[in-house]
């Protein structure tokens, strides 16, 4: 590589994929915390809910009436839902990993 232009030319290109590969690690970790932290807030949510349910069955119960319901039934749902927007986040990543990929395979040929 003696033509100092030629390897201008390849020093840039591997800054440019190797910031490319950083960027998408980036993205993808970010994006990823960012599914644990709506899972962990969901599941404290419903911690949260079948806590105060409870507490008012306790009340009502101690006041000699149960008009509240426990939260057991939807709890069932609650986890598929959150399972689900796991899911979702994960599907949303890989396409994200493919886009990126897509976009470095056109800048880099």
């Amino acid at each position: 590589m003696s033509n100092p232009l030629v390897q201008a030319f390849f020093v840039g290109r591997a800054v440019a994929e190797i910031l490319n590969e950083r960027v998408e690690v980036a993205i993808t970790d970010a994006l990823s915390e960012l599914g644990k932290f709506d899972a962990e807030a969901r599941e404290q949510l419903r911690s949260f809910t079948e806590e105060v349910l409870e507490r008012a069955n306790q009340a009502a119960e101690a006041a000699g009436a149960s008009t509240y319901t426990t939260g057991s039934t939807q709890t069932g749902s609650t986890s598929v839902d959150v399972q689900a927007t796991i899911d979702e986040l994960r599907a949303d990543i890989a396409l994200l990993r493919t886009e990126l990929q897509r976009y470095r395979s056109n800048f880099a040929g």
